[in-house]
């Protein structure tokens, strides 16, 4: 059996960084879970407690993201009215935004602060003073 060492040619390299960490989440660790048990040798079931430690995991991995939507939500929203700077990607080109936090959204998970009729991401933010 020969096994393929040539990981370069599976690695996108458009995708950002900051993507290839979030690219697995809860939907595709439950995919791999059912994929595992309609493929399992049915003379040789999983083990009752190994599939309990995946589903303990998964409902960590859950957790996990919950939590990090309701940290980002409340860092967000305590930015209101708080001035900042900002740098943002603009068409590919990198622009400082300076100024009063106006109003916060919500849009595909990510967290946005309006700013100069800018949409700052909440990443983006490099400085905070009152």
């Amino acid at each position: 059996m020969d096994i393929n060492t040539k990981y370069n040619n599976y690695l996108n390299t458009n995708v950002p960084v900051a993507n290839l960490n979030s690219a697995l989440g809860k939907n595709d660790f439950l995919q791999l879970l059912v994929t595992q048990l309609k493929n399992q040798d049915p003379l040789n079931p999983m083990n009752d407690k190994e599939f309990i430690a995946q589903m303990a995991q998964f409902s960590s991995l859950e957790q996990m993201q919950n939590l990090n939507s309701s940290f980002n939500a409340v860092k967000a929203y305590n930015l209101l009215g708080k001035t900042i700077s900002a740098t943002i990607n603009d068409g590919g080109v990198s622009k400082n935004i300076n100024g009063k936090v106006e109003g916060v959204f919500s849009q595909d998970g990510q967290f946005y602060l309006k700013v100069q009729d800018a949409d700052v991401p909440i990443d983006s933010v490099v400085t905070v003073t009152t």
